[in-house]
Formats: structure tokens, sequence, C-alpha cells
């Protein structure tokens, strides 16, 4: 199976997962916080670092849960908008879609 390639807005909104969860991670090792979540601490190099940007939801999860962060507060912060708040391309078909 081939995979699309991901849109720029797909990276971007990937970095600021990333980038979210850096900051949530604070002083505590990435080795401590990947154990603590269950996954591999390169998961959460690749992650962080913006090289995952379509990690799985239950990865997420566990990742949310490990730093202290709610689902509810990583959709806020990495919303689905993209850059100049327009809503992303696959917000927009999502919501002609419902």
């Amino acid at each position: 199976m081939v995979r699309t390639p991901l849109t720029p807005w797909e990276r971007q909104r990937g970095e600021r997962l990333g980038a979210l969860l850096r900051r949530a991670r604070g002083e505590r090792s990435m080795v401590e916080i990947a154990a603590a979540a269950g996954v591999s601490a390169e998961t959460l190099r690749k992650i962080e670092t913006g090289r995952a940007p379509t990690p799985t939801f239950f990865t997420i999860a566990a990742l949310a849960t490990a730093v202290g962060l709610s689902l509810d507060q990583l959709a806020v912060e990495a919303a689905d908008f993209a850059p100049g708040g327009a809503a992303s391309p696959t917000a927009e078909a999502t919501a002609r879609s419902a």
C-alpha cells in the first residue's frame, strides 16, 4: 500500500503536537515519559520532533496521560485549523459531510 504524502498543513499540525508534548513533558526525561506511556523513547522523540506527524490515537492518549494533559487540552491546543485560523481542508470536508 502506498501512503499519500502529507500536506504541508499536516506536517505543521504534527510539529504543533510535538511541541505541545515537549512543553508538557518539562524537565522529565523522554525515557521516563515514554515508559509511562508504554511507547519507545524513539517513538516519543519522533513525535516531539515532528518526524512522526500522524501518531495513532492510542499513542497520543497514552502520552497525554503520561504528561498530565487531557485529550480536550490537546484538541484545543493542536486544533484542526490551518495557519491563519481557517479550517483545514480535512475539517471543511468533515463539516460538509456531517
